[in-house]
């Protein structure tokens, strides 16, 4: 009847297990809602404010046209037809430098926290030749040009705090829009008086806000870029990493320096290929993607290369909360090895109803994890879940084992199960090895607090071995 009952207890705690996983995928289902939530501030700040912004240029264009007269037939027949061609010469630098400090400004939507920025970017670019705006004639007429004009893109024409422009010691008047049939968002300046048969070279100064997000098109012949933030926790992307970069706890700065070998960008900002988004690591947590606006897809694809950052945390709430979890029902089961371990040991009987309290007090950690850790720090929120976990744990099982000394001992494991957790979110690339390390100590640590147990003796009764009933006959 005994080892009957103990089948029944088996199951009846597998039912419990079933029970506990349920709830572990309802807070799971929670988590995956609140990082809807989170995407959703995101989208909200970026409409509201500005987005994630992405700059191109300065690009140097002029439109012109070419007249004619188109003649066909002869005599009677002979007709004449006026002939228009409208054109837009292009030219991207011959060098370009890029020096901004873009420091955290963080916005707020409810309990939902956005990373944005704000800062000056200065940008001085040099055309060593300026040939490539020199009209060439297709046909025997008329050519008219406007002054050549510069254009700057901008992802998010929103995030333009003030923009100033000058050709050496001349002030230049900016006014918005590009002007360019590919990239809308942005601000041009004529360039009145321009020879074209001398060199050029352009400061510009931009005051600039925007979300997550930063990068730089390398559209010239040789770039180098230049940034600073307060940011402690950037993240790089594009097709370029750093050149050189510190980071530390009061932020970072980071070096790029890309020439025409290396890019393609120069040729694609020529032909009219569409604002790239930024290229980044995906992340477990909730992320914004900039994409192209709709309609401006660009004439044959999209510029491919940026050199950028992200203003990544990392330590994102749902994210960890998330990991947390998938680790919750291992948890649990070592939990009930636990108490099972100390049922064997102390002869004292725990029904399954209190292995369900107990399992439950371990299932509404990652709930009260998730809930303090969107207005405390992670480690924080993981400190408090975590030792309110374990004083109720300990306190419950001091009646559940019928002693505080072995109350205390289950809240000592239950601490150290919390602690290995906490271990495996921080550890992340080495997740795997603290894990299958953990496991395995803790079957080595089962195997020898049981080597006594005699599992044919009723209630699994200790026995010094080796012992004659063992070897005997039964």
């Amino acid at each position: 009847m005994q080892v009957k009952a103990l089948w029944w207890k088996l199951v009846i705690l597998g039912g419990v297990t079933l029970l506990l996983l349920m709830a572990l995928m309802r807070i799971g289902w929670l988590v995956d809602e609140r990082q809807q939530r989170q995407r959703a501030a995101e989208a909200g700040v970026a409409a509201a404010q500005a987005g994630p912004q992405v700059l191109l240029g300065p690009v140097l264009q002029r439109s012109c046209s070419e007249e004619w007269e188109n003649v066909s037939g002869t005599g009677k027949d002979l007709t004449r037809t006026a002939e228009r061609r409208d054109f837009v010469l292009s030219a991207v630098p011959t060098e370009l430098r890029v020096d901004g400090t873009l420091d955290q400004e963080q916005r707020e939507r409810g309990l939902f926290k956005v990373n944005g920025y704000g800062g000056e970017v200065a940008l001085k670019a040099r055309w060593a030749s300026l040939a490539a705006l020199t009209p060439i004639a297709e046909h025997k007429g008329k050519l008219s040009c406007e002054d050549p004009r510069v254009m700057l893109a901008v992802s998010d024409a929103r995030g333009l705090r003030a923009v100033t422009l000058k050709r050496g010691a001349q002030t230049l008047a900016v006014e918005p829009g590009t002007r360019h049939e590919s990239y809308a968002h942005g601000f041009h300046a004529a360039l009145p008086d321009q020879a074209l048969d001398q060199p050029l070279s352009l400061d510009i100064a931009i005051n600039l806000i925007g979300m997550t997000d930063f990068g730089v098109v390398p559209a010239a012949s040789a770039t180098q870029v230049r940034l600073r933030s307060n940011w402690p926790h950037p993240s790089f992307g594009g097709r370029f990493l750093p050149m050189s970069k510190r980071i530390d706890e009061n932020g970072f700065e980071a070096q790029w320096q890309v020439t025409e070998l290396a890019t393609t960008a120069p040729r694609d900002v020529l032909a009219g290929f569409a604002l790239p988004g930024i290229e980044r690591e995906p992340l477990d947590g909730p992320t914004y993607a900039p994409n192209p606006a709709p309609g401006r897809e660009g004439k044959s694809g999209t510029v491919a290369d940026t050199l950028a950052f992200s203003m990544i945390n990392p330590v994102n709430p749902y994210v960890m909360s998330d990991r947390a979890i998938k680790y919750g029902l291992m948890f649990i089961v070592l939990t009930f090895v636990s108490v099972g371990l100390l049922e064997l040991l102390s002869g004292r009987r725990v029904h399954p109803v209190q292995y369900l309290l107990v399992g439950l007090a371990m299932t509404l950690f990652f709930l009260l994890l998730l809930s303090l850790s969107e207005h405390l720090s992670f480690a924080l929120s993981y400190g408090l879940a975590a030792g309110a976990a374990i004083a109720l744990l300990s306190f419950y099982g001091s009646s559940m084992l019928g002693s505080a000394r072995r109350g205390l001992g289950f809240g000592a494991l239950v601490a150290v199960l919390y602690a290995a957790l906490f271990v495996l979110l921080n550890l992340e690339k080495a997740a795997l090895l603290v894990g299958a390390v953990l496991l395995f100590a803790v079957l080595a640590a089962v195997m020898a607090l049981t080597r006594r147990i005699d599992w044919y003796a009723p209630m699994g009764r200790t026995a010094d071995l080796p012992q004659p009933e063992l070897a005997g006959t039964r």
